[in-house]
């Protein structure tokens, strides 16, 4: 039987280690189109003036998976930290504090990038 340490860091239910396991995978399969096609839209518009990378991020397709990125990219880095934290960082009271940072961390950073996005797309 598990204790309520361990069910409280997701190892008391094999489910909850499965779940992560397949969110992580599910995240980095997604993130492989999204990042080529940041690379592409980085790539096609090197020079360009602002007023031609605001146009071509109010196209809904762009924004939307622009959009994407940003999710995918916050959700798979948390659950990264949270993995390299649960293994190097000794100490329980440490490790909890560490992986409350590197969630804010990530929601901080997908709010920010979720604001510019329909900030610079809705013309503002």
């Amino acid at each position: 039987m598990a204790t309520p340490l361990a069910k409280a860091r997701g190892l008391g239910a094999a489910h909850r280690g499965t779940e992560t396991f397949w969110r992580q995978r599910m995240t980095a399969i997604a993130n492989v189109p999204l990042v080529i096609f940041l690379i592409l839209s980085i790539v096609t518009h090197i020079g360009a003036d602002y007023q031609t990378i605001r146009a071509y991020l109010a196209q809904t397709v762009v924004a939307i998976a622009m959009l994407a990125l940003v999710i995918s990219a916050s959700i798979h880095m948390r659950i990264g930290l949270k993995e390299i934290i649960e293994d190097y960082v000794q100490g329980e009271g440490a490790k909890v504090v560490a992986i409350l940072l590197a969630t804010f961390f990530a929601i901080g950073v997908a709010l920010a990038c979720t604001f510019a996005l329909v900030k610079i797309s809705l013309g503002s």
